[in-house]
């Protein structure tokens, strides 16, 4: 384990936005559960691994009971029931709240980016051999 693996600089803290990426997923279309995971574990915001279980349930309850996502019951098909979810037309609202806010961090982002690399940059004499768009992925440890 590197000394930078449990900072917040390593990126690991982008997993607080399963919110937004819970009611992006289901916008397209209604989903189980094992079926929204594998779909979050797709996402490049999760960094490849598989969301916590647990905590995307959490997410959908907290989700549900905020009236953002319905759930029902599918009874059709042979085996366990499953539970489907769906985006509401209030979760859609939320969605366009967090793509405005998810702009608005972006920007922010990237003037930090800019901001970040001209400083270290200034540090080292101009000597830096990393640009501001070597700074949008983590470099190797």
């Amino acid at each position: 384990m590197t000394q930078f693996e449990r900072c917040p600089c390593s990126g690991n803290t982008l997993g607080k936005l399963l919110h937004a990426a819970i009611l992006t997923v289901l916008a397209e279309g209604p989903l189980h559960g094992y079926r929204l995971l594998e779909r979050l574990a797709g996402l490049r915001i999760l960094r490849g691994e598989r969301p916590d279980p647990a905590g995307v349930y959490r997410v959908l309850r907290s989700l549900e009971k905020s009236g953002f996502v319905s759930g029902e019951w599918d009874l059709t098909r042979p085996g366990p029931a499953r539970r489907v979810y769906r985006v509401t037309a209030e979760g859609r609202g939320c969605l366009e709240t967090w793509l405005g806010t998810l702009q608005m961090y972006r920007d922010a982002v990237d003037e930090l980016i800019t901001m970040a690399a001209a400083t270290l940059a200034a540090s080292d004499g101009g000597r830096a051999s990393r640009t501001a768009a070597d700074f949008r992925t983590p470099p190797a440890s």
